[in-house]
């Protein structure tokens, strides 16, 4: 047996035999010699395979990154402690390598135990799972696996598991001490998501019981001092990157218009500068694919007036397919003809390739100093995506991402006051900028009925966690005392947000849940109407098409039941403007979403279609969840919010072809204007109905919407009143 280099550092055990079939043995920690060895061995300790010859031309690579350096130090510190906090430099290798330095020091599959691995985005997660798997030569979806929100890509045998810092709270919510796992990994701490926070706040109170879970916090960028403190002063390790010097341009005078001024600096670098790759990050989907398409546009211009290489325009942000996410790892185009100026590839992507993904050959990076950043505003209860300065943490960052494979170059579009002077240290954490009503209910669900005392490294401000808890309370999800209601229980179950799954749990008392069902699916994807640029009147009448009169959810509804009619045809789905990907991924959220409403027996039902009522209880099952998102139209032409008579207007996308006196928003978005976005016309009389509690008038403000409010309250007791008269006569 000692002959097997992967059994060589296991020793007998005095209890029953392994359930992995390893009979009489128990492993134990390992030395950095002993887990190298099973690296270097010729078995896979992780299938008992042979390792193939790919294998061991990536471990060359594998040695020769920074992170191997430290890897003896490394497992010293988590043999001794049970919280490290590592640092490691862009390009160090610490995302890939250090679960890997885990799995192979605990060999977690010979005790049913998994590691995770939390990424705060889905595409690293993806991205990340698929590279360790080859460096581990296992099968992605078996050993190896990822899991992010509506797709679990894992196995009973998988041991190492990447997941979004969302997925394991969710996974939490169901085993409160992560019981399956011997080792979590937060990796990217210092982007401080919503679920980042959390979690280690509740690995904190875990560990003080599992003395077994070990814990390391990872990140390129961090205020380690402050994470040592809050994780018990834990050690620090640091990792340094292999990054060559970066040159860093400002610009002399502010730039007017940053998107322009981004495309103008690509095509000059490609015009004047030696051979290597452009990163170009930019804010949001739609500014992404206009600057591809200009750079593109204007880059054929330039091959042929200059004589310059060919170019390559890629996009990356969040939504895209993983197929399309991997163009970014594509090589550049070669020269148009031997001996020609080579090409270049120009990468345009959100702050995604900040710190998630590291794209190698990237030589120049051009940041106009913006990213979109959730923003909440707990007096007006409005939660909108902004652009946003971005933090010096976040440019020097970028910057970083230009050093990667030769000295480069990195083009701030702002200038070099602006960036001593306006920009913040650090991002602020998500937490004290976003609305709480998921975190509270996810908190409520794992135990943790204090809020206020709650261990989080940034506590929220009393007012966002005091709306959170009125808008859960007037959901049904916790009764006037703060506690769970069984409501409340099966909400915290979807992995929607409160008011989507209200809405779901509800419709069933509509008749209406298989409509509600693709709503919430539909509702969960990106847009699912495309508006390219070169054909928005074709596309404005396509989408006309499927238009509802009662509003966009209905019109999101018939696009849903064309796309299901026509057998899902890509080809239909094109010539119809219709995003082919988002009605593929409703699809898939639409059979998760099913699935967990028959685990708890939630009806699934329609009501008939000839039935005058089957579009009006559709809208009344929407109402039972988003009554605290409604706008009345006053007399001036504009629409008051409910309660916090915010001034907004219809946003010019809805399929509304005249403006209800009530309509039902799913969004709020503040551009130029206000607008709210995805509407429906209701009635009244429905929010009187589904929501007592909130249209309660002696906590109103004064407006129209009020006095409307009033009459129908007036004219329902008078109702009420000769109805009792009549029953007094009767008897």
């Amino acid at each position: 047996m000692s002959e097997n280099p992967y059994l060589a550092h296991l020793k007998p055990s005095k209890g029953k035999s392994d359930k992995a079939g390893f009979h009489g043995l128990i492993p134990r920690k390992t030395t950095a010699a002993q887990a190298e060895a099973l690296e270097n061995g010729t078995h896979n300790p992780f299938t008992d395979r042979a390792y193939s010859a790919k294998y061991q031309k990536i471990l060359v690579g594998r040695r020769k990154l920074p992170v191997h350096a430290k890897r003896d130090e490394f497992l010293e510190l988590v043999h001794n402690n049970q919280f490290v906090v590592l640092v490691g430099e862009t390009g160090s290798g610490k995302t890939t390598q250090i679960p890997q330095f885990l799995a192979y020091d605990e060999l977690p599959h010979l005790k049913g135990k998994q590691i995770a691995c939390t990424q705060p985005r889905r595409v690293a997660a993806m991205s990340v799972a698929q590279r360790v798997a080859d460096e581990m030569d296992v099968q992605l979806g078996q050993e190896v696996g990822y899991n992010i929100r509506f797709e679990d890509n894992t196995s009973p045998k998988t041991f190492l598991k990447y997941m979004t810092d969302g997925m394991l709270l969710r996974e939490a919510m169901s085993d409160p001490k992560l019981s399956r796992y011997s080792a979590v990994v937060l990796d990217e701490a210092h982007e401080r998501t919503l679920s980042t926070d959390i979690l280690m706040g509740l690995l904190k109170e875990i560990c003080k019981t599992r003395k077994d879970l070990q814990v390391v916090v990872m990140s390129a960028t961090l205020d380690a001092g402050k994470f040592q403190k809050y994780f018990n002063d834990a050690p620090l390790l640091t990792v340094p990157g292999r990054t060559f010097p970066v040159e860093i341009f400002y610009t002399p005078e502010p730039e007017r218009d940053y998107l322009e001024a981004a495309i103008r600096t690509t095509l000059q670098i490609h015009a004047s500068e030696p051979e290597g790759d452009i990163l170009v990050f930019l804010t949001g989907e739609e500014e992404i694919e206009n600057a591809v398409r200009k750079i593109t546009a204007e880059g054929d211009e330039l091959i042929r007036s200059q004589n310059a290489g060919p170019l390559k325009v890629v996009p990356l942000y969040s939504t895209l397919p993983p197929s399309a996410q991997q163009r970014i790892f594509d090589s550049p185009p070669p020269p148009r003809q031997p001996g020609g100026t080579p090409g270049r590839k120009v990468v345009v992507s959100t702050n995604i390739a900040e710190t998630s993904l590291t794209i190698d050959g990237i030589v120049y990076v051009i940041d106009p100093g913006f990213a979109k950043q959730k923003v909440y505003n707990p007096r007006i209860r409005v939660e909108s995506l902004l652009v946003s300065p971005i933090s010096k943490a976040s440019a020097q960052q970028r910057a970083g991402r230009a050093g990667r494979t030769r000295p480069g170059k990195a083009f701030r579009l702002y200038t070099e006051n602006a960036f001593n002077k306006e920009l913040i240290e650090q991002t602020y954490p998500e937490i004290l900028r976003s609305n709480l009503g998921s975190v509270v209910l996810q908190l409520k669900k794992l135990g943790i009925d204090d809020l206020v005392h709650f261990d989080f490294m940034d506590p929220p401000a009393p007012e966002t966690l005091m709306r959170a808890l009125e808008l859960l309370n007037y959901l049904g999800a916790l009764d006037d005392d703060g506690e769970l209601t069984p409501t409340g229980e099966l909400m915290s179950t979807f992995p929607l947000d409160p008011q989507l799954s209200k809405m779901l749990i509800d419709s069933p008392k509509y008749r209406c849940s298989n409509e509600i069902l693709s709503i919430a699916a539909l509702l969960s994807v990106p847009q699912i109407f495309l508006r390219p640029n070169e054909a928005r009147k074709a596309a404005d009448e396509a989408k006309a098409n499927f238009a509802h009169a009662d509003g966009d959810h209905l019109t999101l509804l018939n696009a849903y039941h064309a796309y299901k009619t026509n057998n899902e045809d890509p080809k239909w789905c094109y010539d119809n403007f219709l995003n082919q990907r988002s009605l593929k991924s409703a699809d898939n959220v639409r059979q998760q979403l099913r699935r967990a409403m028959e685990n708890h027996d939630l009806d699934l039902v329609s009501t008939p279609f000839e039935d005058r009522s089957y579009y009006n209880n559709i809208r009344k099952a929407i109402a039972s969840g988003y009554f605290m998102q409604v706008a009345h139209l006053e007399r001036t032409g504009h629409y008051l919010t409910v309660k916090d008579n915010q001034v907004v207007q219809l946003h010019p996308s809805s399929c509304l072809d005249h403006k209800p006196e009530w309509a039902l928003y799913n969004e709020f978005v503040l551009t130029t204007r206000n607008y709210i976005r995805t509407c429906i016309e209701i009635k009244p009389d429905w929010l009187l109905d589904v929501a007592p509690q909130y249209y309660d008038l002696s906590n109103f403000p004064n407006c129209e919407g009020k006095r409307v409010l009033e009459k129908i309250i007036s004219r329902r007791s008078r109702a009420d009143e000769d109805e009792r008269k009549h029953k007094k006569r009767r008897t």
